[in-house]
């Protein structure tokens, strides 16, 4: 992980803890899950949103496909949440501060239609793995191996849940 990826936020107060990982390695790894946390909630809220609005010919797959992804995101949220305390943070508490640099987005300017849903959900899964890959680097480096481990799981998902939303619309 680059020094121009670190990013610039403040977590809450640290916890003093002593697990082979350093403070300064921590503060990195929570900052980080702080982000993906926050994107996975976000992420959580839009599946939701269209598992309810979708229409359509494809309505059964994707309202069935959308309910799988924010049931396993949900879960998700509590995994990262309780990564980023044992790691000796707090989770973040407000993303609406500005003090997280997302990516991940609610739909604006009404429902898309469910090809755009589609389409969105694909990007959103694609940029969030991306993100977590150079967490599994910075965590491997610094032998974090539960982080690591963790976000590869998470990858995982990421990267299925895209492939199914994306073989959905391939002709």
């Amino acid at each position: 992980m680059s020094a121009t990826q670190i990013l610039e936020i403040e977590t809450p107060k640290s916890d003093n803890i002593n697990t082979g990982v350093s403070a300064d390695v921590r503060e990195q790894l929570a900052k980080h899950l702080s982000v993906i946390l926050a994107e996975t909630y976000i992420l959580t809220i839009k599946s939701h949103l269209y598992h309810w609005n979708v229409v359509g010919p494809m309505f059964k797959a994707i309202h069935d496909l959308t309910e799988e992804h924010y049931e396993n995101l949900f879960a998700a949220t509590d995994e990262l949440a309780e990564r980023i305390r044992a790691l000796g943070h707090r989770a973040p508490v407000n993303v609406q501060e500005g003090t997280l640099n997302l990516t991940i987005h609610l739909p604006s300017g009404g429902m898309p239609n469910a090809q755009d849903m589609i389409e969105d959900l694909v990007r959103s899964h694609e940029m969030i793995s991306a993100e977590m890959r150079d967490m599994v680097a910075y965590a491997g480096d610094n032998e974090d191996p539960v982080t690591e481990d963790l976000l590869t799981e998470r990858i995982a998902f990421h990267e299925q849940a895209a492939w199914m939303l994306r073989a959905l619309v391939t002709v």
